[in-house]
């Protein structure tokens, strides 16, 4: 994992978390992305509980590289998955904690060092003294669609490495296999099915659209 454009800008000096743990982490080279990210300057806006899990996977990266782990693209992200996300099995967790002690990675102190989504937004707003404007009915429907979007790739991966895991285990019988994930959304007013894209898309169902109209 690494930051988009490779910026890198001094620390500022602040008693918050990542103030404490910055220079361990080289914190000094994400501060202008998550600005960035966060104000929309950048070419995407993240929130902050985003933001927070750039800085913990940057911490559990440089952890990494500190501890002379090789790893491929996309491994720190689901390392620190399989660390922090509630869908990972106490079994899954234990064992990735003790593969990385084994590799020499400090896992008590780099999972103390991550941060929550509150810390980085003290450090936003108190430290750097950033602030962003209140988000148009457009920028709102678009984050919501990515929020929503996240999520269900995410029931995507779980479900496929659940699955997984029970055919290496010999407990589940099936072939190659693919996951699908589709939201549908029923108005009860008419019973006009949506998916979630098209709802947002239309920004109401068609029965209001046409209550209006009868209203007009």
């Amino acid at each position: 994992m690494t930051t988009p454009n490779g910026t890198s800008s001094a620390t500022s000096s602040c008693d918050c978390k990542l103030g404490r743990i910055a220079e361990r982490y080289e914190l000094a080279r994400l501060y202008e992305d998550l600005v960035a990210y966060w104000t929309g300057d950048a070419d995407e806006q993240y929130s902050i509980r985003t933001l927070a899990t750039l800085v913990n996977q940057h911490i559990l990266e440089v952890a990494l590289e500190t501890a002379g782990v090789s790893f491929k693209e996309g491994e720190v992200e689901n390392t620190y998955r399989l660390l922090t996300d509630d869908d990972v099995s106490s079994g899954t967790r234990v064992q990735t904690r003790n593969e990385l002690q084994r590799d020499g990675v400090p896992v008590e102190q780099v999972e103390s060092d991550f941060v929550s989504h509150q810390t980085v937004y003290n450090h936003l707003t108190g430290c750097l003294e950033t602030s962003i404007e209140t988000p148009s009915d457009e920028e709102r429907l678009e984050r919501s669609e990515e929020k929503l979007g996240a999520l269900q790739s995410r029931t995507v991966a779980v479900t496929s490495d659940t699955i997984d895991r029970l055919k290496r285990n010999e407990i589940l019988e099936i072939g190659e296999f693919n996951v699908n994930v589709s939201v549908t959304v029923t108005c009860e007013d008419c019973f006009q099915e949506y998916t979630v894209r098209d709802l947002l898309e239309n920004r109401s169902c068609d029965c209001q659209t046409e209550s209006v109209g009868d209203d007009s």
